[in-house]
């Protein structure tokens, strides 16, 4: 009995320090990710995409994602920071897990990779519905363009899609340009553009169009022309970030070492853009990248340190907050023009640009409007690529209290001069009734 209340005790103790060097806020990259796949045999296929995780210091436990044994989290607590989902054909998760569980895993802030292809499921379907991303209903359609398809013998049929239509981003896609197409060969998706966290990374030309590549066509195709987005990714409210492919092959072995040549052009690269385009694009979805953290908010009187209980109608106020990026390794000072602070009362009564000394640190200090109330400090920070920052601080401002007000406003003055000429000539007058005839 006693061995076994050791043997629990010791096995609690393993997880607790498994889980204490996964995510936290002070380092923000994922390092434990689930990768569930259909056959075992996609982890050679696609051993290089899965290596460059691994040399990058993440800790990838491959499942089959109808392991009976399969589990997102244990005691309610979450078991890995990421997932990757490469079982498009899977039509029921193993063990507890369904398309709600993933749901639940991003709305608790974790993150996700999602790749489908032409033989994707309804799960599969559901779960990237519910991310905001709508593939094609029809299940045998491909993305197909006459235009801007890769030079090849066997794919005839221009599903083999080259595209170098990238979203214009350093912070998701790095600074260093890709310069070699992507090759794709897949379903598109559409996203919906009232929905501002869904962004297109990879887009098909204006040529392409989404149907069914063996079969005549005798209506107009649902998907057509760059709407259509071969990848994309989402940043929900709470940071966690998404990306949704339409196509697994591109993160196969085949397609990462491939050359590459578009039709129409005479450039051949000996090396396709994939393995470039994914590895940067995995360093923003796992938050080597674009990942903020605001610190030290501060708020006082001008000439004073201490933070007050409230302020008075005219106070003169300033305004700090401290702000950094992840760089992967370690938190730099972010750098930018366009953080703003509001002094909110069911509107902004004030609106000032911080200002900032290039080390991380934004202030800025302006007058407290002639308006009693409860105010809040609010700082909505929302840029492409950037994880959201959301300050609030609550505080109240109270009107001049009865003695606090100038003795004479010069505002005045023309109304006390109107009172004292009054009265002088009044006494004028009462002389001159009394005294004169």
């Amino acid at each position: 009995m006693a061995l076994t209340i050791l043997q629990g005790f010791l096995i609690s103790i393993l997880w607790l320090a498994v889980l204490a060097s996964g995510f936290s806020e002070d380092s923000p990259t994922d390092r434990r990710v689930l990768v569930l796949l259909d056959d075992f045999a996609i982890k050679s296929s696609h051993s290089l995409f899965f290596k460059s995780l691994e040399i990058r210091g993440f800790d990838l436990d491959f499942k089959l994602a109808d392991d009976p044994k399969l589990a997102l989290q244990r005691y309610g607590t979450y078991l890995y920071d990421a997932a990757i989902l490469f079982a498009p054909t899977t039509e029921r998760f193993g063990g507890s897990i369904d398309a709600a569980s993933f749901l639940d895993f991003v709305d608790s802030g974790h993150d996700l990779i999602l790749a489908a292809d032409a033989s994707s499921s309804e799960l599969i379907r559901e779960i990237a519905v519910e991310c905001g991303v709508d593939f094609d209903e029809d299940p045998a359609a491909l993305v197909v363009d006459h235009t801007s398809y890769a030079v090849s013998e066997e794919y005839g049929d221009h599903t083999l899609i080259a595209s170098d239509d990238f979203i214009e981003s350093d912070v998701i896609l790095g600074s260093k340009e890709i310069k070699a197409p992507v090759l794709f060969k897949g379903i598109g998706h559409t996203v919906n553009t009232a929905n501002s966290l869904v962004v297109k990374v990879l887009s098909a030309s204006s040529a392409a169009y989404s149907a069914d590549p063996n079969a005549v066509l005798s209506n107009s195709p649902t998907l057509i022309g760059s709407s259509i987005s071969l990848v994309s990714v989402v940043q929900a409210r709470n940071n966690a970030r998404i990306l949704i492919s339409g196509s697994l092959s591109m993160f196969s072995n085949r397609f990462l070492r491939s050359s590459v040549q578009k039709a129409g052009s005479t450039s051949k690269y000996e090396k396709s853009g994939n393995e470039q385009f994914l590895a940067e694009l995995c360093r923003w979805v796992f938050h080597e990248r674009g990942h903020l953290k605001a610190l030290n908010v501060k708020h006082h009187k001008v000439g004073e340190v201490e933070e007050p209980s409230m302020y008075r109608i005219k106070d003169d106020v300033e305004y700090s907050v401290e702000v950094y990026e992840w760089s992967g390794t370690s938190w730099e000072p972010y750098v930018a023009d366009d953080l703003q602070l509001q002094f909110y009362m069911m509107s902004p009564y004030v609106l000032k640009t911080l200002s900032t000394d290039q080390k991380g640190l934004y202030y800025t200090s302006f007058k407290v409007p002639d308006v009693y109330g409860v105010f809040q400090f609010k700082v909505e920070y929302q840029k492409l690529g950037y994880s959201t920052i959301s300050l609030s601080k609550q505080i109240p401002v109270r009107p001049f209290r009865h003695n606090e007000y100038e003795r004479f406003i010069p505002a005045a003055y023309p109304y006390y001069g109107a009172s004292f000429a009054m009265m002088g000539g009044f006494f004028v007058f009462t002389l001159s009734y009394l005294y004169t005839k």
